[in-house]
């Protein structure tokens, strides 16, 4: 199996957990296969353990990706190491397979000279939110990482401490094209929107507004193409490059 192939022109292309398409999500294997194409950034999820360590899984609990299920905020973090992972295949057939640390993560981003494109899960508290900037900064890695987050308040929160890091709103619909604008640039922020809601005359409303796109999470080649014909900043997919 291979990615599908896009005409991208100047839409740069976000592998949504990885290359999650062919390798489990959220693992090494899936940063490494995208690390070896020609995406722009890797785009992944870290959560906040039990003992205050960071750790990288998508959802708030461990059911669907491991077999087993444990809460992975009130989990520490070698319990949550220890688990083995299912394949694509829904097997636990690869020792490889373990959800990495935050440090992980950012080092393969880095050795493939990938943008880390990084979701704050959750409501994060200030102290919090610092902590994991000053881990990107420890990697000497903060000038190639955007902050994204269905939280506003997270992004709110960067933004008294580092008010140029690049950082996008994720949105499901846009219900207030206008109201959304305004809370896009009275913070700074750019957007991460579900594709269904962004129509040209959106995309050129949000560009008018200094404001880039990136969507999610786009799988179709038929809409991959829409979106680039649209003229939207970038296109966050499982399997297309």
């Amino acid at each position: 199996m291979d990615t599908l192939k896009l005409n991208k022109k100047n839409t740069k292309m976000i592998a949504h957990r990885g290359l999650s398409g062919i390798e489990r999500e959220n693992t090494a294997a899936a940063f490494v296969a995208a690390g070896n194409r020609s995406y722009f950034g890797i785009e992944t999820d870290v959560h906040r353990t039990a003992d205050g360590k960071y750790i990288i899984i998508h959802d708030d609990t461990t059911d669907r990706v491991a077999g087993e299920q444990y809460s992975v905020e009130q989990t520490d973090f070698d319990t949550l190491r220890s688990l083995r992972l299912t394949d694509m295949n829904g097997e636990k057939n690869r020792g490889d397979l373990i959800m990495p640390t935050l440090e992980e993560y950012l080092s393969i981003c880095k050795t493939y000279e990938k943008t880390a494109v990084l979701e704050l899960k959750n409501n994060m508290t200030e102290a919090v939110i610092l902590e994991i900037v000053d881990i990107v900064k420890g990697m000497d890695y903060l000038e190639n990482t955007v902050f994204i987050s269905f939280s506003l308040e997270n992004l709110i929160t960067l933004r008294k401490t580092y008010p140029t890091q690049p950082a996008q709103y994720l949105v499901g619909e846009i219900p207030d094209l206008h109201d959304m604008i305004d809370r896009l640039k009275r913070y700074h922020l750019d957007i991460d929107a579900f594709f269904g809601s962004i129509t040209k005359e959106v995309a050129d409303e949000l560009h008018q507004n200094g404001i880039k796109i990136n969507v999610w999470t786009v799988d179709s080649l038929e809409v991959a193409e829409q979106m680039v014909k649209i003229g939207v900043d970038y296109i966050t997919t499982d399997i297309i490059e």
